[in-house]
């Protein structure tokens, strides 16, 4: 039978209380989910490995993740579920406020979570508790032999301790398949110039990296050359960026999958087409990842959903 690639997402999820002109509103998210459905949503079998309370919330989580097929590895939430209040600055730019759930989040790696693991061609993190040492070492332990894709995606709601999460962050990626970063992150962790974070990601070992920067384009620096791509135009407004990281993250990953890009075309085309997913994504509310073509036809041509 021929092989069905399998990819894994380890890191939150929860739900995002958004509070704006329009009243409240509830929407399931949280970056490792968005990038689990994404990868499902471009064709690819995925699973997460995440937080999920035994509560309302919880339940609202599971029933998204079944409604897109994607299989959720639980690990227990003794505070709940995670929620973030999310509000609006004049700019439009969101702020997050996190409950004790989420600041508290914790991962473990059971008999499940392993087979899930040692079966993937691609493991993706994202959003993931790095300033904490015992976090860390039982990721790094479960991850022995797996191909990495991580976007550290710190939440200055969530950080405890800025020095922990860099080192945490940097013995994990030292080895990626490819790390993905953006301004925020440099700014947050580092001294805010993300060239010399690219650069230091790559000395320290990982094999690509991939820096977006907002209306700036991206970079996606490899072995087989420096590449860059500036933002998508597509028809339509932006209505959210909420969700354009977590799908770049997504559609770099699915690229990755079962493949190896060597040539300059195969990094150019996969950094491409990331940036038109992001674009896509953020002509709509919420993490929820489009493609240009689902904008084109409704969401037909959207794999998996």
């Amino acid at each position: 039978m021929p092989h069905t690639p399998r990819s894994v997402v380890i890191g939150d999820a929860l739900i995002d209380e958004i509070h704006d002109s329009g009243g409240v509103r509830e929407l399931v998210g949280g970056a490792a989910l968005n990038v689990a459905v994404g990868l499902r949503r471009l064709g690819i079998q995925s699973t997460l490995i995440a937080m999920v309370g035994d509560d309302e919330a919880g339940d609202h989580i599971r029933e998204y993740l079944a409604d897109h097929d994607v299989t959720l590895v639980e690990s227990t939430a003794p505070n709940g579920s995670s929620r973030a209040i999310v509000r609006r600055d004049a700019s439009g730019e969101p702020t997050y406020v996190f409950n004790d759930a989420a600041q508290r989040r914790s991962i473990r790696y059971g008999d499940a979570a392993r087979q899930a693991i040692g079966g993937a061609d691609l493991v993706a993190i994202s959003c993931f508790p790095f300033d904490r040492a015992d976090e860390v070492d039982a990721l790094a332990e479960a991850l022995v032999g797996a191909r990495v894709a991580i976007d550290p995606n710190p939440r200055t709601g969530m950080l405890s301790d800025r020095a922990e999460f860099v080192r945490g962050f940097e013995r994990v990626a030292a080895d990626a398949a490819i790390v993905k970063v953006g301004a925020d992150d440099a700014t947050i962790l580092y001294d805010g110039d993300l060239d010399a974070l690219r650069a230091r990601l790559r000395d320290a070992g990982a094999h690509a990296v991939l820096a977006t920067a907002g209306r700036d384009g991206a970079v996606l620096e490899t072995d087989a050359g420096t590449f860059t791509a500036p933002v998508s135009e597509l028809p339509g407004p932006i209505v959210d960026t909420v969700g354009a990281g977590d799908a770049t993250l997504a559609a770099v990953a699915a690229g990755l999958v079962g493949a190896r890009p060597a040539t300059s075309e195969d990094w150019q085309g996969l950094l491409v087409r990331a940036m038109d997913v992001a674009a896509a994504t953020c002509r709509a509310e919420g993490g929820l990842l489009r493609t240009p073509e689902s904008l084109q036809d409704g969401e037909r041509g959207v794999h998996g959903s």
